[in-house]
């Protein structure tokens, strides 16, 4: 039976099991959105921009495991998505992201709303391709699926010229494709394992170093198991927070320039240093020269590019982490390290991740955030309030915590938490954001609004791009360039701190969530931090916006000052420890 690509696309969806659909139409994406309408198995969300479209996209994949799907139009449609999927690239999320164009025809003649869209993320993603003839059409997305799920996953490019959707052809989808040049490695080398345990069990002072990978792999179970058996306190990037319990005795804290004083301290000195699923980027080592400088190293990645690439280690391993980590368990043993393992639980006891105890801070919102929703999932912007989150958010099986890791997009949140919500429906979805990644995606309250998600919006509102202010503050003379929110043309030059008479915060977030019909409410003390909660928990048809206003000088501390080691550390700023 022939059908047209349009047509063949919905199949192809349908056969993907793709149930959630994040689209924008537009003139060359027309024929696949003609033949979307009425498609009950497919649910179409018309979020009210491009990049929230994607951001949502990303926040379905990784809350769900499902790869995330989107839809948008040629052009500006298009290049909207960039940001989305370099984001989503970054840190490893399985997308799919077509994208309508014009037809083949007029391709390379600076046709309306032509852009070269392959060429342009051919570097932020997977892979990327245009689809050139028809009969190609299904085995091409078939390949975006498979590729985009398997291996390191990440993000893959569909480009469909719209001649390609009108054309008549074979309604046949493949249900399985190989690729001769695509071979992702599901194996475990068995005798780098053993090379790994011996190396382990001559270690008096071992750290598991645990990254996104481990929760890519959906291996937190598995990990927790592993540091159990063996006894080896864990430490996590940003990314691999939560693969073990945040409260469990083993787990020390974050790694990096905002982590934790234990967590840095065990890297400092630890004599073996077994790391899963993390790159080594510049944020979590610090000076490398001087990042675990006693060390011997283990990695275990999926991507075979990221070992060594930084941090040269003496035992590499090419593997899935939790197929690793499965591998690991079946001959592990637990190891006799109690003075290393009490030496950390000091400096967690003695150098513990505080704030200040008067007046409303973020710590206790996120702590009340931790006593009120046991189940949850939380999306974080990017800026002060996602690195408050990764350090007072107690993450586990039923926690999850969603945020832009590489990249470090802001805007990301909102949108981010639409997809999440979409895709876990019976599961509470908070999002912690600042004031000002909130206005990047603002209009996707809309989309919130529209589609009835009972989101709660957690806006921290200090007035401030905080954290470039806080590096300003810190390291830059306290010259608070293009960073204050409440800034009028009317304020004088040159300014360096808040003052009693400074204009008022544009936008009024209550009023503007109002606007949208969404409910708002402004929280300035933390007896009533509590109330906020359970008033936006009894709204059960649409988004709450919880702004709180907080300090506007306030600090996300420790802090690795730029350069040094991370046993180099600023514990304190004013306002901060006991």
């Amino acid at each position: 039976m022939e059908i047209t690509g349009a047509e063949l696309f919905v199949k192809a969806l349908k056969e993907e099991n793709v149930t959630t659909l994040f689209a924008y139409p537009g003139g060359q994406a027309m024929d696949l959105f003609h033949a979307l309408y009425g498609e009950k198995g497919i649910d179409v969300i018309l979020p009210r921009h491009e990049q929230g479209l994607v951001h949502a996209a990303d926040g379905y994949a990784r809350s769900t495991g499902k790869v995330g799907v989107c839809l948008v139009t040629s052009g500006p449609g298009a290049t909207n998505l960039v940001t989305g999927i370099a984001t989503a690239n970054y840190d490893s999320v399985p997308m799919v992201c077509f994208t309508g164009q014009v037809s083949t025809a007029l391709i390379g003649n600076d046709a309306f709303q032509e852009v070269d869209i392959v060429g342009i993320t051919r570097s932020i993603c997977k892979y990327a391709v245009t689809v050139r003839k028809r009969e190609d059409l299904a085995e091409t997305i078939k390949k975006a699926f498979y590729i985009a799920r398997t291996g390191k996953p990440g993000v893959v490019v569909v480009d469909l010229p719209k001649d390609i959707q009108r054309a008549f052809g074979s309604d046949f989808y493949p249900k399985e494709i190989a690729i001769r040049s695509y071979k992702p490695n599901t194996s475990v080398h068995m005798g780098q394992i053993n090379k790994a345990l011996d190396l382990l069990s001559g270690a008096k002072k071992p750290v598991f170093l645990v990254g996104g990978g481990v929760n890519i792999a959906h291996a937190g179970k598995e990990m927790t198991c592993l540091a159990e058996l063996t006894g080896i306190p864990v430490i996590t990037t940003i990314m691999g927070k939560g693969a073990i319990p945040s409260e469990h005795d083993l787990y020390v804290g974050n790694i990096g320039i905002h982590g934790s004083f234990a967590a840095n301290s065990a890297i400092s000195n630890c004599d073996l240093l077994f790391s899963i699923g993390t790159r080594f980027n510049d944020r979590i080592t610090g000076k490398i020269e001087a990042f675990a400088p006693h060390a011997k190293v283990i990695h275990i990645d999926i991507d075979a590019a990221s070992i060594s690439r930084n941090i040269e280690v003496d035992i590499p391993i090419v593997a899935d982490a939790g197929n690793a980590i499965a591998a690991l368990l079946e001959k592990a043993k637990h190891l006799d390290i109690s003075e290393w393992v009490e030496q950390i639980r000091e400096w967690k006891r003695n150098y513990p991740l505080s704030m200040k105890e008067e007046g409303l801070t973020p710590k206790k919102i996120i702590d009340a955030i931790n006593h009120h929703f046991k189940e949850a999932v939380i999306t974080t912007d990017v800026g002060q309030n996602q690195l408050w989150a990764t350090q007072f958010l107690a993450l586990n099986e039923n926690r999850q915590m969603l945020t832009s890791g590489g990249l470090g997009t802001m805007g990301y949140g909102l949108p981010a938490a639409i997809g999440a919500k979409l895709g876990n429906p019976n599961k509470h979805v908070i999002v912690i954001s600042g004031d000002g990644g909130m206005q990047m995606n603002i209009q996707e309250m809309a989309t919130a609004v529209v589609y009835e998600l009972p989101i709660i919006i957690c806006i921290l509102n200090n007035g401030y791009l905080g954290n470039v202010r806080q590096w300003q503050e810190l390291f830059y003379d306290r010259h608070y360039s293009s960073t204050c929110l409440r800034f009028r043309r009317c304020c004088e030059i040159g300014c360096s701190q808040p003052k009693h008479d400074c204009p008022e915060y544009t936008p009024d977030f209550v009023r503007l969530a109002e606007s949208y019909g969404a409910k708002g409410i402004r929280v300035t003390k933390a007896e009533d931090i509590e109330t906020a909660f359970e008033t936006a928990e009894k709204n059960t048809k649409g988004p709450t916006v919880i702004e709180f206003i907080i300090d506007r000088e306030i600090n996300v501390m420790p802090i690795v000052p730029p350069g040094n080691p991370l046993n180099n550390m600023i514990l304190e700023s004013e306002g901060y420890g006991e």
